[in-house]
């Protein structure tokens, strides 16, 4: 059966909410005990028990937005590397006014030994963003309207490795720009292709727009040659090029 397109977006938009959901965790709830860090040798994560969870400030300069396939900005990359989270609904009112190149303080909070922090506020320029949580009873806004995702196709070298706030590796950032997420549990097969400077193809679906360019991946491999299915898109995605 041949699906159309607005079936076909539909489908793409679900599916990326379901990876969302499973690369972002909820912020800990204020005043609650931490969990027990892992044992010995076990890695924070879904595997394994989660690490304590640590309140954190840093401070740095804006390098570059970090995009999901939505083409809203849901974390940054700071030019030290420093890699901050945050969720999407805040894309709106940091990237008004914030641009590259600014001075920011973070506060927050990061799992332990994971060296990205989820953000709490984010201050610069004598102005805050915070991530406040709807009070009780208070009916959240509805979602913002999103344009309808794209087949993109990605060929690059791997700037930097992107993690989520339990340290699983769930996006590259190439040296072109783009953003290539996937789920976390597809990172486990991704061996050299999880390293700087390696030689990375993707299809799948996302957006471009004034912030950057960004797709969940479908095929993954070192060439469109190499290309290996990791994520079943609407009607598997991009078609190979021959």
């Amino acid at each position: 059966m041949r699906l159309s397109p607005l079936t076909r977006a539909g489908l793409a938009a679900a599916l990326l909410a379901c990876a969302a959901a499973q690369a972002q965790p909820a912020a800990p709830t204020p005043g609650a005990v931490p969990p027990p860090p892992p044992a010995a040798g076990q890695p924070p994560g879904p595997i394994g028990q989660p690490a304590a969870v640590e309140q954190a400030t840093h401070s740095g300069v804006l390098q570059r937005w970090l995009l999901n396939p939505n083409g809203e900005a849901d974390g940054l990359l700071l030019q030290d590397g420093t890699q901050v989270g945050f969720p999407p609904h805040l894309s709106g009112s940091l990237t008004s006014w914030l641009q590259p190149g600014a001075a920011v303080d973070v506060a927050g909070w990061h799992h332990s030994g994971v060296p990205v922090l989820r953000a709490s506020a984010i201050r610069s320029q004598g102005r805050t963003v915070e991530d406040t949580p709807p009070a009780a009873g208070q009916v959240p806004p509805p979602p913002p309207q999103r344009q309808a995702l794209a087949e993109l196709q990605a060929d690059g070298r791997v700037a930097a490795v992107l993690l989520n706030t339990r340290g699983d590796a769930h996006g590259l950032l190439l040296d072109n720009g783009v953003i290539v997420r996937f789920p976390p549990h597809v990172a486990a097969g991704m061996g050299a292709l999880l390293q700087p400077g390696a030689t990375v193809s993707a299809r799948g679906w996302g957006t471009r727009n004034a912030l950057g360019t960004a797709l969940e991946a479908t095929q993954l491999g070192s060439s469109s040659s190499t290309l290996q299915e990791v994520f079943r898109g609407p009607a598997g995605g991009p078609p190979r090029q021959p």
